[in-house]
């Protein structure tokens, strides 16, 4: 005796392993309300034309019996009904064709909006339409790509955030847990590396607010005209000693040093002060690290250039965003909060700037800052 092996007539009724065995059998779940949609679209307008020709029919017959019973033959009365039953028959047809091509699209953007209600950011429409329908399909589209990226990010950014305060809060715990059982001596030592860590905690508060306020557009700026020569040359001393220690060479490169610039001076020195410190700790000995600042024609370029070891291509689109990492096994370096470029893009961005970063592995990186004049 033969046996056929057992195949559920609806397998998505049986789980998702059939769905993943027989992909191109199943609809997403938003698209299995576009039957219902079109029957009540049908009923609603079947019904409507339904009623509006059975009353063309009525009057029809009750004016010629009326009038002349006489002559209101079974033929007559064939065609009173017979036409408004071929009409129906046609406009069945041409609104079934008009559903395809218009209530269909429609459909589909209800059911994918009912989804993505629900919190599934993954529905997708069909392109291949013509028209402006076919454009609509692709802007919803571009608009749950970015929901859904911007939903991982702040997915993402929760992660982040619970993973930074974690390692100190751990530090800290540890250290006082141990000065409790007597494992470690109450010395200066112990406390100030507890101090230290506090201190990591409260900036990394301070900079995802002043992170969170850039973003939302919020962030006050007080800004005043200095001179460029004035800002560089403030943070080339401030940033001398390190440089030294590493045996860097940190010099100010300004042609014109009568340039200048209206903006927040303190938020710039921020900005700057975040890529020198990247700079230099990414720059090896005997390496150089050039602060250049010329005119332009709308505005004013800083540039903030090193010989370090460069940023590989594919890690450049990502730099700016928060606690992003190009080697993922690295930890965080002593003090930094992991927001320091994405932080320096958005003051960038408060002031009316843009910011862009060029870099080639073994030769170094430049990062330039374009300010409106």
């Amino acid at each position: 005796m033969k046996h056929h092996k057992w195949r559920p007539r609806h397998p998505y009724r049986f789980g998702q392993a059939w769905q993943d065995r027989y992909p191109h059998r199943f609809k997403p779940p938003w698209r299995r309300n576009r039957r219902f949609i079109f029957w009540r679209f049908a009923m609603f307008f079947g019904g409507i034309s339904i009623f509006f020709l059975a009353a063309i029919g009525i009057v029809v017959y009750l004016v010629t019996n009326q009038t002349h019973p006489e002559y209101f033959p079974i033929s007559l009365l064939a065609t009173v009904c017979g036409v408004p039953l071929a009409f129906l028959v046609v406009a069945s047809l041409l609104g079934g064709l008009a559903f395809r091509r218009l209530g269909t699209p429609f459909a589909d953007i209800m059911s994918a909006t009912d989804a993505i209600a629900k919190g599934d950011l993954s529905v997708r429409l069909r392109e291949k339409i013509p028209g402006e329908l076919g454009n609509l399909a692709r802007r919803f589209n571009n608009m749950v790509a970015e929901l859904e990226r911007a939903d991982q990010q702040r997915r993402n950014m929760t992660a982040d955030i619970a993973h930074e305060l974690r390692t100190p809060l751990h530090i800290i715990q540890g250290n006082l847990e141990g000065m409790l059982d007597g494992v470690y001596e109450p010395t200066t030592e112990n406390i100030t590396n507890s101090l230290d860590e506090t201190r990591l905690l409260a900036r990394l508060v301070d900079d995802l607010q002043t992170l969170s306020l850039a973003e939302a557009g919020q962030l006050p700026l007080h800004p005043t005209r200095f001179l460029l020569v004035d800002l560089l040359t403030d943070l080339s001393t401030g940033f001398e000693s390190q440089a030294a220690a590493q045996d860097v060479d940190l010099h100010v490169d300004i042609p014109d040093s009568s340039l200048e610039i209206v903006a927040d001076y303190d938020r710039l020195v921020q900005v700057l002060a975040n890529l020198l410190t990247n700079a230099l700790n990414h720059t090896h000995e005997s390496g150089q690290v050039v602060l250049h600042a010329k005119s332009i024609t709308d505005g004013m370029h800083i540039t903030v250039h090193d010989t370090g070891g460069g940023i590989p291509t594919d890690d450049l689109p990502y730099i700016f965003d928060r606690f992003w990492r190009g080697d993922k096994s690295r930890s965080r370096m002593e003090g930094s909060s992991g927001l320091g470029l994405a932080i320096t893009k958005q003051l960038v961005l408060a002031h009316g700037g843009n910011i862009n970063v060029e870099s080639e592995v073994g030769k170094g990186t430049t990062f330039t800052i374009e300010l409106p004049a």
